[in-house]
């Protein structure tokens, strides 16, 4: 007997046709006295196609994040009902209920929610009264009650934090890979599928753009100690484990994988003073409008005139809304110019393991300069290195990268 929550994504219930094998499958794989609570995108593209009807309003609809939300949030809704429908059909209990519903409290930025607190008691009911419960993914509600999405990969945010609410067993995330590889396996063809994954390593693996898990869900299985286990939607295979400590030989490895960002810009601030607060007075300005900012680098263009460039990198989605702020903010410092690059990619490695072994970086840029990709810019943390390469030459990088580390078996 356990409490397991069970969460599904777009491309597992795009069709009524999906959306019923879904409500079979869990069905005959749940045990005698289980619980389920599911958690479920909205089908397939049906976000998009929100988005598209939006922009038949207006150019940016963002500009309009409260009416995003409410507009974005009845995708969920959709599928809940239909997959609540399916179970009942098949002759189990079930009831679909939102995300507020579900007690999932947000703070009040829109389109980027961030959960504050979850009250299950109505999916305590639910499960009680021998329901299935589905539950709307990727939402919830501010204290005024207006509806707040939480951004990408929200979904699985909502599972892993509703998991944790409810105290489950386990957190079972179904997605259209079966577990979590070195690199992606649609770039790289010898990519190896981990059996377990620390918190930490993911963690870091997610922020640095590996899509399969989003940061702040692995940052909820690990504030509330919930094991996660990605599998897929398609296979009954077993996945990767997502857990605090390794159990297995897995830890024996220096690098766990290579991971690449396609989604993000570049922003220059050229020709700014080289004095106290400049960089403030910048990454300040964009922290007010909840942009994240990650690659920075500072490099002085003119000693004697005591003149500097500040260049940066934020997440394709906020490139727009970034170069209003930066624009403002740079008319005010006097810069001399603000240039925008789209056409890059990040790249990087991760693992535990590179913590006290020397020449880690130094293979990571050996393997690229043999590839002949230039390096823009270099950033590192205690357990990871991500360099920022044109976006033409990514797909080569990520496999120059992986075969250094992971090299193809005889």
């Amino acid at each position: 007997m356990a409490l397991i929550v069970k969460k599904f994504g777009g491309s597992s219930v795009a069709t009524t046709e999906k959306i019923l094998n879904v409500a079979k499958r869990v069905l005959s794989e749940r045990k005698p006295g289980d619980q389920i609570v599911m958690v479920v995108s909205a089908m397939g593209d049906t976000t998009d196609e929100l988005i598209k009807l939006a922009r038949g309003i207006t150019k940016d609809p963002y500009q309009y994040a409260r009416e995003m939300d409410m507009l974005l949030t009845t995708g969920e809704q959709v599928s809940i009902a239909l997959l609540a429908m399916a179970f009942c059909e098949l002759g189990q209990k079930a009831v679909s209920i939102t995300g507020p519903m579900a007690g999932m409290k947000t703070n009040d930025v829109f389109t980027k929610g961030r959960i504050i607190g979850i009250e299950p008691k109505r999916v305590h009911e639910e499960l009680d009264r021998g329901n299935i419960v589905v539950v709307a993914g990727f939402q919830g509600a501010d204290a005024a009650g207006n509806p707040v999405t939480l951004g990408r990969g929200g979904s699985d945010t909502s599972a892993v934090a509703l998991a944790g609410a409810l105290g489950a067993d386990t957190c079972e995330i179904y997605t259209d890979v079966d577990g979590i590889y070195s690199a992606d396996p649609r770039i790289v063809k010898g990519a190896r599928k981990m059996k377990e994954i620390t918190y930490y390593e993911m963690l870091e693996m997610a922020r640095l753009g590996a899509g399969v898990m989003q940061p702040r869900s692995v940052e909820m299985g690990k504030l509330y100690n919930i094991p996660i286990h990605v599998r897929s939607t398609f296979t009954n295979k077993p996945g990767t484990i997502i857990r605090e400590e390794y159990t297995m030989e897995e830890k024996d490895f220096i690098i766990r994988g290579v991971a690449h960002d396609e989604k993000v810009a570049k922003i220059a601030v050229l020709g700014i003073p080289n004095t106290p607060g400049i960089a403030h007075e910048i990454f300040s300005a964009l922290a007010d409008a909840n942009i994240d900012v990650d690659m920075i680098v500072q490099s002085i263009r003119n000693i004697e005139k005591n003149v500097t460039d500040m260049v940066f990198t934020v997440a394709a989605d906020d490139l727009a809304q970034a170069k209003k702020v930066v624009d403002k903010v740079a008319a005010n410092l006097s810069a001399t110019s603000v240039l925008v690059e789209e056409d890059v990619a990040k790249v990087s490695i991760v693992g535990a393991g590179m913590l006290g072994n020397p020449g880690i970086a130094a293979r990571m840029f050996g393997a690229l300069s043999r590839a002949e990709i230039n390096i823009d810019i270099i950033s590192t943390s205690e357990i990871s290195i991500s360099c920022l390469v044109k976006s033409n030459v990514l797909e080569k990088a990520v496999n120059a990268i992986h075969d250094e580390f992971f090299p193809k078996k005889d």
